[in-house]
């Protein structure tokens, strides 16, 4: 019996060290390589150092890079973005709840206090029959207290921490992803919506040179200089004109649509 009392400390101490931690640590799978491929690699290639391996950098801050367009209108634009973009304020609360939870999940390694207090008195009424007088009110004070604490021996809150920090930072590189994204996209928009606007004004400068000549060509034809034939043409080439001029003037508003989805706000961009 002595000696069975004597093995007791020695196991559990051996769980307590052995038992520390749940499971391994998780290890990136390998990913295997062929050496070579049945395709033979361009000339350009043998000039390199090969394969190059990738180095994800979704969490870099690029900062401000449409300053380099030097475009002020462009630079409010994506001011207005950053400030109203319904889909980046949705991923930076992402953002925000997964940081939060590492603080909360990190609560878990400190013991838990709580307590309820309550204060109650008590007074019998005066009126009550067959009693001339009435005791004093008497009071009550209440407060209770609970401790709670988890040991994490077997490294189950450690385990909660770690994947809430792999979440946050994940949520992290999701926020700056997308704010690159729209960025991007709000940038193409706005030069699509510029270059339609050179296009309407060449168009608009064209509609009315041809609208001149039909009215040149419709006179030399009532002078009898010119056939029918020419007067026809004129007015084709004006009527190709105008519909061009028009379909700029859609895609235009297209663009311009698509700038204020993004910003939220009902945009007018002038030309």
């Amino acid at each position: 019996m002595k000696h069975f009392r004597r093995i007791i400390p020695a196991i559990a101490l051996a769980l307590l060290l052995d038992g520390c931690m749940v499971g391994p640590k998780y290890k990136t799978p390998a990913a295997p390589i062929p050496a070579a491929f049945k395709e033979a690699p361009p000339a350009s290639f043998k000039e390199g150092d090969g394969w190059k391996t990738a180095q994800p950098a979704d969490q870099t801050i690029r900062g401000n890079w449409w300053e380099l367009f030097g475009d002020s209108q462009l630079n409010s634009l994506e001011e207005q973005l950053t400030i109203g973009n319904q889909d980046l304020k949705a991923a930076e609360a992402h953002c925000r709840e997964a940081r939060a939870m590492i603080r909360y999940n990190r609560g878990a390694f400190f013991p838990t206090i709580a307590t309820a207090p309550s204060i109650g008195t008590e007074r019998e009424s005066s009126n009550r029959p067959f009693f001339t007088t009435s005791p004093p009110p008497s009071g009550d004070f209440v407060l209770p207290f609970d401790l709670n604490y988890e040991v994490d021996l077997w490294g189950r809150v450690r385990r909660t921490v770690n994947a809430a920090r792999e979440e946050a930072q994940a949520t992290a590189a999701d926020l700056e992803t997308a704010s690159l994204s729209l960025h991007a996209e709000l940038a193409y928009d706005y030069f699509e919506l510029r270059a339609a606007d050179s296009q309407q004004h060449l168009l608009d400068d064209t509609v009315k040179a041809y609208t001149e000549t039909l009215r040149l060509t419709t006179t030399r034809f009532e002078g009898g200089a010119a056939p029918k034939s020419d007067v026809a043409q004129a007015q084709t080439q004006l009527d190709t004109a105008r519909v061009a001029d028009t379909d700029i003037g859609v895609q235009r508003a297209q663009y311009e649509h698509a700038i204020a989805i993004l910003l939220a706000s009902i945009s007018t961009l002038p030309r």
